[in-house]
């Protein structure tokens, strides 16, 4: 069995998302922490320490949205599946976390273009297979490849209300891209709106939450190094009480014969 690590690094300052969503870290090694060590051990002096060394610490300012997350229905709306009370990410049932991944290669669409059941039907024939309930669905935009610069916030295609709720008529509760949204670029969709003032168009793969609850992985890597079908795929997320995303270290399990 071979891991492979489909996770971003959180990373200080990177400019891959928007302004105000940047994290921040501030990093103190082993000679910064040695004060703050010693005021645990009343008695201890820095020669007390290995080579006069302390523990290292991190402080880490950034939002659920930063790095490799999983979004809660809680994110796209008050409310779920026609009126129920939204889950936030504490309350996601944890087998929707785990199950049969299923990459789907979106890389030779253009930027901002807008997946449709039709584009999904055809890819999934492409590599045979019919989807089954509580696959993970996974969409590779090549986005990922411009991961760390400005460009990626307006890279890879994206799916809308219609493709989305495609997928979740078809039993899929989770689903994931390694692009910034699972909605096309925001700028893009802000441009069209700015031509067309079709309040449809805005958030539509997210607010598709709305109508079913459903769960979506932003900010993948790696998927061109895991077959399409074949492997097993996790995303536990870190458990924040009431919040609307949780940071996750996606894995697949891929068979060595696969």
């Amino acid at each position: 069995m071979k891991l492979v690590d489909l996770s971003v690094a959180i990373e200080d300052s990177l400019p891959s998302d928007p302004p105000g969503m940047i994290p921040k870290i501030e990093y103190s090694n082993h000679d910064d922490q040695v004060d703050y060590m010693l005021s645990f051990f009343k008695d201890a002096t820095q020669e007390d320490l290995p080579d006069g060394k302390a523990w290292s610490l991190e402080n880490v300012q950034l939002t659920t949205h930063a790095g490799t997350h999983i979004d809660a229905p809680w994110h796209y709306h008050p409310t779920m599946n026609n009126g129920e009370k939204a889950w936030t990410i504490d309350e996601v049932p944890l087998d929707w976390f785990i199950g049969n991944g299923v990459v789907i290669d979106m890389t030779d669409k253009p930027d901002g273009y807008l997946v449709t059941s039709k584009d999904l039907i055809e890819k999934l024939e492409e590599i045979n297979y019919t989807l089954k309930e509580k696959d993970i669905v996974l969409i590779h935009t090549g986005a990922s490849k411009h991961w760390g610069t400005k460009r990626y916030l307006t890279a890879g295609c994206g799916l809308g209300r219609e493709a989305t709720l495609w997928l979740l008529d078809r039993g899929i509760r989770t689903v994931g891209t390694d692009a910034w949204s699972w909605d096309r670029p925001l700028g893009l969709i802000s441009e069209e709106f700015s031509k067309t003032g079709n309040k449809d168009i805005i958030w539509e793969g997210h607010f598709a939450g709305i109508e079913k609850g459903y769960c979506q992985i932003e900010k993948l890597t790696n998927l061109d190094q895991i077959p399409a079908t074949g492997f097993t795929f996790m995303c536990f997320p870190v458990k924040i009480k009431g919040a609307s995303a949780g940071w996750i270290r996606a894995i697949a399990m891929v068979s060595e014969a696969g």
